[in-house]
C-alpha cells in the first residue's frame, strides 16, 4: 500500500496470472506520472475488482477501481489513497501495519521488516535499471544524430571555408599537401 499514490494500480501481468481477461478493461481517462521514474505512463485501461482484508471470521470486502498498466513492476498491485478511503484504513509505517474497521473488531494487516527491506531493495534496483536503460536510449539517440550522412564517402574530404594547404615536404614540388584550418593559431 502506498499512501502517497492517488491511484490504485494493477499490472497487466498480475491480471494475466489471475486469469482475468483484458477484454474487461474500460478505457482510461489520462496518463499519470511518478510510477516509472522520470516518465509518463499511460494505462491500458481501468477495471473494477473486489479486494478483501481480514480473516474468515472478521473481514471487509470492497470493490476498487484499478488503473491497469502494461509495464513490469516489483509488486502485484499498488493500493493508494482511494483504497485507504474506501476501507477507512489507517497505516502505521513505523510498525508496518495497516488497520481498518471490520464487522467484528479491528482488522490488522502487517508484514515483517525483512520483507519490507527486500521489497525496497528490489524496487530500487528496478528503478535504477529503468533509469540506466532510459539514459542509454538518450545517448544512443544522440550518437545516431551525430553520425555522418551515409551518402558521403568515408574517404572523401570536402574542404570548407578557411582551409589552408601546407606541403608535407617543402623541398619537393610534387609532394602531398595537408589541409588545415586557416583559423588555427601559429602555435
Amino acid at each position: 500500500m502506498d499512501g502517497g499514490s492517488g491511484l490504485n494500480l494493477i499490472y497487466a501481468e498480475t491480471l494475466d496470472t489471475m486469469g482475468i481477461d483484458r477484454s474487461r478493461l474500460r478505457p482510461s481517462k489520462a496518463p499519470f506520472h511518478g510510477v516509472v521514474p522520470g516518465k509518463q505512463a499511460t494505462p491500458l485501461g481501468q477495471i473494477d475488482l473486489p479486494v478483501t482484508f481480514g480473516t474468515p471470521s472478521n473481514y471487509r470486502k470492497e470493490v476498487l477501481t484499478f488503473e491497469v498498466v502494461g509495464f513490469r513492476g516489483t509488486y502485484h498491485a499498488i493500493l493508494g489513497r482511494p483504497c485507504y478511503a474506501k476501507f477507512m484504513a489507517i497505516p502505521n509505517y513505523t510498525y508496518l501495519k495497516l488497520k481498518l474497521p471490520g464487522p467484528n473488531g479491528v482488522i490488522t494487516v502487517g508484514t515483517t521488516f525483512q520483507k519490507a527491506y527486500e521489497c525496497d531493495v528490489e524496487c530500487c534496483e528496478y528503478a535504477a535499471a529503468i533509469t540506466v536503460t532510459s539514459d542509454m536510449a538518450v545517448q544512443l539517440a544522440e550518437v545516431i544524430e551525430d553520425l555522418p550522412d551515409a551518402k558521403q564517402s568515408g574517404t572523401s574530404f570536402e574542404p570548407t571555408e578557411g582551409i589552408k594547404e601546407v606541403p608535407l615536404n617543402p623541398g619537393c614540388s610534387n609532394g602531398g599537401v595537408v589541409r588545415i584550418s586557416a583559423a588555427l593559431s601559429p602555435k
